[in-house]
């Protein structure tokens, strides 16, 4: 539009004079204002906050625009890219991936990524979104083919960790700083899901029976303890009852020896009487 109206304004500054007469002279003026605001709106640059703005003079990088309002010069410049500066989300699909004992996963990661330098993100790669989903793509690969599979469902922040680190060696080059890096879902084929189903139905028969065993053992134990418990109880009680009756009879014995000698040192006083009553002299 802006073009044009200068077309006409140029054509009518060419036109013969005869021309010139025969045009009204508010007429003019009015074409001529009207391509003054065309050219004042089409030069004009807004950028919102958040975002930033790259100018290209003559086809080479010429400024950047932050938020607020710039003025440009048509035709001469135009906007090489407009893009946000604010953290951005990625969803990386879900990717066949190996690990290191071979078992054939489905594994899907987000990115959360922040642009820091326009320039670079703009005039460094190609095509910035599809270079960074690639490259985490492979990076994905390369992490799960280190690990088993026990491993990647206990070892997600390791994951994490490595693919956060190896992004960014590369992005930073391209103006971009990955701030983290989550792997989402690790889903294993369904031959892998049946067999690791057999494989828990298996544990917990075994975690079943070795209870069970343990459990028959421990009452075993239970029961010994519990019969030794009571036989020593009984040899006690046994023990006891014999050291009573022992005791018992040695006092019987002790009462009847006791009887007998007293009943002895009567007889012996009874006769020593007798025998003193018969010798000669006595006066009875």
């Amino acid at each position: 539009m802006v073009a044009r109206s200068l077309q006409a304004l140029l054509l009518l500054l060419a036109a013969p004079a005869a021309v010139h007469a025969a045009i009204d002279p508010l007429s003019i003026g009015g074409a001529c204002c009207g391509a003054a605001a065309l050219t004042a709106a089409a030069s004009l640059k807004i950028v919102t906050t958040g975002n930033t703005c790259l100018i290209e003079r003559m086809g080479r990088f010429h400024r950047q625009l932050n938020p607020g309002w710039h003025w440009t010069i048509p035709i001469l410049e135009a906007t090489s890219m407009y893009g946000t500066v604010r953290e951005q989300v990625m969803d990386v699909p879900p990717q066949q991936c190996y690990t290191r004992d071979n078992a054939p996963v489905q594994a899907d990661a987000v990115i959360y990524l922040r642009v820091f330098e326009m320039q670079a993100a703009r005039y460094n790669v190609a095509d910035l979104q599809t270079a960074i989903m690639n490259l985490v793509l492979t990076q994905l690969r390369e992490e799960m083919g280190k690990l088993t599979l026990d491993e990647t469902f206990s070892s997600r922040d390791r994951m994490n960790r490595n693919l956060l680190e190896d992004v960014n060696l590369a992005t930073r080059a391209w103006g971009v700083e990955v701030t983290r890096v989550e792997v989402r879902d690790i889903e294993p084929s369904p031959d892998i899901v049946k067999a690791m189903e057999l494989q828990m139905s298996a544990e917990r028969q075994k975690r079943a029976t070795v209870l069970d065993s343990e459990a028959s053992a421990i009452q075993s134990i239970n029961d010994a303890n519990a019969k030794a418990t009571s036989l020593r109880a009984q040899a006690e009680a046994e023990k006891d009852a014999v050291v009573l009756a022992a005791e018992a009879t040695a006092r019987k014995m002790d009462i009847e020896a006791g009887g007998l000698a007293r009943a002895l040192t009567a007889v012996a006083e009874g006769d020593a009487s007798g025998r003193s009553l018969m010798l000669p002299g006595n006066p009875e």
